[in-house]
């Protein structure tokens, strides 16, 4: 097998994974996640090659998303960050360029009953799965979702 090639693409205000908000968000960073996927993966990790990318701007999303399909990657695990919750646009391209995406949050949105907004996912129907409320495993747990379903697409 070749293995996959998985974008894991953040939103605004995530940068500072680790840092903004421990007590909301956990105090791993970013960087800690391939040594998460090795551990829940275990072997398997070695089929997966992980490429990250963060900014705080919608269309800087927009386009590279755009790009990860014209690179031909084959899934996506998006923190779309507060975009979410009020990105159509956003949306609209998930539906379009149709790379597997799984999209996930550092909290659990639906707990969040303090901020209504924060339940509503305008990404979510566009996406394979949402992983929500595991801090930062909440990647690594994507990942190996969509290593599985990937693997599973290229057996049939």
């Amino acid at each position: 097998m070749a293995g996959f090639d998985i974008l894991v693409l953040n939103g605004p205000n995530l940068g500072y994974i680790g840092k903004r908000q421990p007590e909301i968000y956990g105090s791993q960073g970013m960087d800690q996640v391939p040594a998460l996927v090795r551990e829940l993966m275990g072997e398997k990790a070695n089929d997966v090659r992980l490429s990250f990318f963060q900014t705080n701007s919608e269309g800087g999303l927009i386009d590279r998303l755009e790009q990860a399909r014209n690179h031909g990657v084959h899934g996506i695990v998006f923190n779309a960050g507060a975009y979410t919750h009020t990105s159509l646009a956003l949306a609209d391209c998930l539906a379009w360029i149709t790379i597997p995406c799984v999209e996930v949050h550092l909290s659990n949105i639906w707990a969040r009953t303090d901020e209504p907004l924060r339940q509503r996912s305008y990404i979510g129907s566009r996406c394979v799965g949402v992983v929500a409320g595991f801090g930062l495993l909440s990647y690594a747990l994507a990942v190996q979702s969509l290593w599985r379903l990937l693997s599973e697409k290229q057996t049939i």
